[in-house]
């Protein structure tokens, strides 16, 4: 008479129903509960508790006992009176229903609350944020685009994630001068300053860790073999160029083993001109993609520039990888 879907927070343990409940009508321990959850046990079963979305039979409804009861623990009262009234509650994991997220640390302090997601609810943020082609990536045998020696070039990110970071930058709005003197810096300079703002500001650096590491690193991994990367970099920002701001930047290295640019504007509709210019290979890269990420080597060999952005806005999002 009362049926529920199994759900659950991908990756965990954590359901809407309990197998079990102990004398005085909390949670204890089940011997399938595990196998059920995972599906290696599949059914319609009877349990002592259900929360969160279910049918009832229409024949029920208008029943006073069916009533919420309001304050703490409402969902156990309200299984407890079911049991008492011998209504029997039950889950089924025949087929996928769907899951649950993970909303205890879920804020609604910033303009796109789904991107500070990704370590609670990574399936979810992976489907609405990486790029659709991401996992082609890492398919054994596909080739990644090295447009100039020792540079590589790859889907990375959604074309909402690209718009939702620079909505959150803009704000924020506090735009470095880019000028020398960097106060966010130990010591305070910066010897080859960007007009940025720094994930640390908006909050974003450790979920911009976590995504290092779970989705750079395995790219990584692929283009230079033999390199076993942390994934830790401690300068990781948004560069904005105008060309009545700071259109272009002048060569340089990055303090880095290795550096992500990952283009977050569309080249010839979002802005003219832009791109990077390696100067020791002689090549360029300017037609970059919207969401498509470069990767080369920060230090020694890859010399490199930001080209002059001539007209719009250019928005780029880079790290400094294993400094």
């Amino acid at each position: 008479t009362i049926a529920a879907p199994l759900l659950f927070i991908t990756g965990r343990l954590w359901s809407n129903f309990w197998g079990a409940i102990d004398g005085n009508g909390y949670y204890a321990r089940s011997k399938d509960y595990i196998d059920i959850v995972e599906g290696k046990r599949q059914g319609i079963w009877n349990v002592p508790y259900i929360r969160g979305a279910y049918m009832i039979h229409e024949s029920h409804l208008n029943m006073p006992e069916m009533a919420y009861d309001e304050g703490n623990d409402s969902d156990m009262k309200w299984c407890a009176k079911m049991r008492k009234l011998g209504i029997f509650m039950y889950v089924n994991n025949m087929q996928p229903f769907g899951h649950l997220l993970d909303l205890s640390s879920y804020s609604t302090d910033h303009l796109h609350n789904d991107l500070y997601q990704i370590i609670d609810n990574q399936p979810d943020w992976a489907t609405k944020y990486l790029h659709e082609n991401y996992s082609l990536n890492l398919q054994n045998g596909h080739e990644i685009a090295m447009p100039c020696p020792d540079v590589y070039w790859f889907p990375m990110v959604s074309e909402i994630f690209c718009r939702h970071l620079i909505e959150e930058m803009e704000s924020f709005g506090q735009w470095s001068s880019g000028g020398h003197k960097d106060n966010r810096l130990d010591g305070g300079y910066e010897n080859v300053p960007t007009r940025d703002i720094h994930m640390k500001q908006i909050g974003l650096e450790k979920q911009w860790l976590h995504f290092l590491k779970a989705y750079i690193v395995p790219v990584q991994a692929i283009v230079y073999p033999g390199f076993y990367s942390k994934g830790q970099a401690y300068m990781n920002f948004v560069v904005r160029y105008h060309p009545a701001g700071q259109p272009s930047l002048r060569p340089h290295h990055d303090a880095s083993t290795y550096t992500i640019n990952i283009a977050l504007t569309r080249a010839g509709i979002d802005h003219e001109g832009g791109g990077c210019r390696f100067l020791r290979q002689n090549c360029s890269v300017i037609d970059t993609k919207l969401g498509w990420s470069l990767m080369h080597p920060g230090r020694l060999t890859h010399y490199h520039e930001g080209l002059p952005t001539t007209k719009g806005t250019r928005y780029i999002m880079v790290s400094f990888i294993d400094p």
